[in-house]
């Protein structure tokens, strides 16, 4: 019984990955690398022990998709952000990072980034405004109703899905029925470098995050260290052949009788729905449009209120709560990295004039 409700618990957060995972197929990204990035999630969890897992991730992957002027920079930034994010596992920096940028700044870029996700998702739902609002505004009724971000994505995007059908609307995606996986050689510029601190500033948030709110389901510590090395070796080894980046996330295996035997078995079932080349097949039925409300729920709605509160209440610091304000200003309308530098850079000031 015990290990049919890790199953249940890794199958419902398979069926919250797959869109995300349609999503990172309309920014380009390639499914059959990604599966690489899976099986080094399950090895790395299951070899250091750690119940939070990783998979495709919406913030990461929006920030991925929109950042750099080609698919080759974005993949670069990727690579490069996760080598720098390996190292700061390997030696134990992101919990002495994230003391010296402080609740308010961390706080601030994860609601800039919720800001980006709900702006992606409007500009979406613009290129396709039948199936865009309507799964924006399914997403939201059903959230509200069941507080549960499983059925929010699931309802909107079959039931969106369905309208594209009797719309009979072809879905946008490029799909490539059998991928070639090739090295992608990376390049180094000012783009990709800003990128790729952008990808660091954003992981540092979400690892320690969405680590530690599946770890307290679970009740079990999590090393967020060791959880930066997994994911880090992970989105190495799929950019580097074309794929998509794999991060941290809340995951409902958190709650099954045993999290790291859940989170292994939802891990090896994404590999093998990439490895099948069954993601694309889906997304020949699904409009990327159809994501949009999800999108849109988990930026406006449970990403930006709780972050946001949390940036502006934190008091004691120099510059108060404008700290967190201008961070998640300068996120929003920028990247994690620039908000994260103005946000230090107006506390240091605020310090010196003794604000």
């Amino acid at each position: 019984m015990e290990l049919l409700k890790d199953l249940l618990a890794a199958l419902s957060v398979v069926l919250n990955g797959l869109p995300q995972g349609l999503l990172a197929l309309s920014f380009g990204f390639a499914s059959v690398p990604t599966a690489f990035a899976f099986l080094v999630g399950a090895v790395g969890c299951l070899a250091l022990g750690v119940v939070a897992p990783i998979s495709f991730q919406a913030e990461t992957i929006t920030l991925a998709g929109t950042m750099g002027n080609n698919m080759r920079e974005r993949l670069s930034m990727i690579v490069f952000g996760a080598i720098g994010m390996t190292f700061i596992g390997l030696f134990g920096l992101l919990e002495k990072i994230v003391s010296f940028i402080g609740p308010a700044i961390t706080n601030g870029m994860m609601a800039g980034v919720g800001i980006m996700l709900a702006r992606v998702a409007l500009n979406m739902a613009k290129k396709n405004k039948i199936v865009g609002y309507a799964s924006i505004a399914v997403s939201f009724i059903v959230y509200m109703i069941t507080k549960d971000l499983v059925y929010t994505v699931t309802i909107s995007v079959v039931g969106t899905s369905i309208l594209a059908v009797i719309l009979k609307q072809k879905s946008d995606l490029i799909i490539t029925e059998r991928e070639i996986i090739s090295f992608q050689k990376p390049v180094v510029n000012l783009t990709v470098i800003q990128g790729a601190l952008a990808m660091i500033c954003l992981n540092i948030g979400a690892n320690i995050a969405f680590g530690e709110i599946t770890g307290s389901i679970a009740n079990t510590a999590v090393n967020i260290d060791h959880l930066s090395i997994v994911s880090s070796l992970a989105d190495l080894v799929s950019a580097s052949f074309g794929g998509g980046p794999v991060e941290s996330i809340i995951s409902a295996t958190g709650g099954a009788p045993d999290p790291l035997r859940s989170s292994v078995i939802m891990m090896g079932i994404m590999a093998i729905i990439l490895f099948a080349g069954l993601l694309p097949k889906i997304g020949k039925y699904v409009p990327s449009e159809s994501i949009a409300g999800f999108l849109f729920v988990l930026g406006a709605i449970v990403t930006v209120p709780v972050n946001a509160l949390a940036a502006l209440s934190v008091t004691g610091i120099p510059g108060g709560a404008m700290v967190g304000g201008i961070t998640m200003t300068v996120t929003a309308i920028s990247d994690p990295f620039y908000g994260m530098l103005a946000g230090v850079i107006f506390r240091t000031v605020a310090s010196l004039v003794g604000m």
